[in-house]
């Protein structure tokens, strides 16, 4: 059932489905998506498929073929670069607008969420895990009450969620490096250091960008908001 409380279309189905075996790495960037063996596979016909194909290309996560079928899209060096200067931005403004309150309150929402991470890093639950980052993540945002600044980086979660299926062994080797960068962003944002923050989160998004993509580009990001707030 959708938010309405209709039942989604066979399109719909089909379009939710593949994105999200897009966005979970089970069809990795550069494999050959046809519609007669999506169609079986989802158990609809070739039609509810071509159009959901045809949105996801509009979403830029696949590229068409005609007569041959589909390509699932990476992202490349740019894309996380930006992703990684937005996602700063939003976070790094939130936190720095919440008030004490609020920043008290998410401070023990979040502690609670590294709990859990540290769960699902040992029982080696890579998407329990990702999960878990992807909503820890969004509870800074949510702590500067702008719902605009929220739903901009809604747009950004799927983003984020394939870069994180996407690094694979390399997210597993930093999960307690993560995990202990998420327990010193908690105590930033409890003690009101926005600028200490900004500090830990710039290093820590970094991490999952390419150091030559970002270098230049964070530290501009960085800087502009510290002007703001001085």
């Amino acid at each position: 059932m959708t938010s309405s409380g209709k039942t989604p279309s066979a399109a719909e189905r089909a379009y939710q489905l593949i994105r999200a075996q897009i966005l979970n790495g089970t069809h990795q960037p550069g494999t050959m998506l046809g519609e007669t063996g999506l169609a079986s596979d989802l158990k609809v016909s070739r039609t509810p498929v071509r159009v959901a194909l045809a949105r996801l290309q509009d979403e830029g996560w696949i590229v068409i073929y005609p007569k041959r079928g589909a390509i699932v899209q990476g992202v490349d060096e740019r894309t996380v670069a930006e992703l990684a200067d937005a996602r700063f931005v939003l976070e790094t403004t939130a936190v720095d607008r919440a008030p004490d309150a609020l920043r008290q309150k998410l401070a023990e929402t979040l502690e609670r969420s590294i709990t859990a991470q540290q769960t699902a890093f040992d029982e080696g639950d890579v998407a329990a895990f990702i999960d878990l980052t992807l909503e820890f993540h969004r509870g800074f945002v949510e702590a500067g009450d702008n719902a605009v600044m929220l739903e901009l980086y809604s747009r950004l979660s799927d983003r984020h969620r394939f870069i994180l299926f996407a690094s694979g062994d390399k997210l597993l080797d930093r999960c307690e490096e993560i995990i202990a960068e998420h327990v010193s962003l908690v105590e930033h944002l409890r003690t009101g250091d926005s600028t200490g923050f900004a500090n830990i989160l710039r290093g820590h998004l970094a991490e999952n960008a390419p150091p030559t993509a970002t270098s230049a580009r964070m530290s501009a990001a960085f800087e502009s908001t510290m002007l703001r707030r001085h």
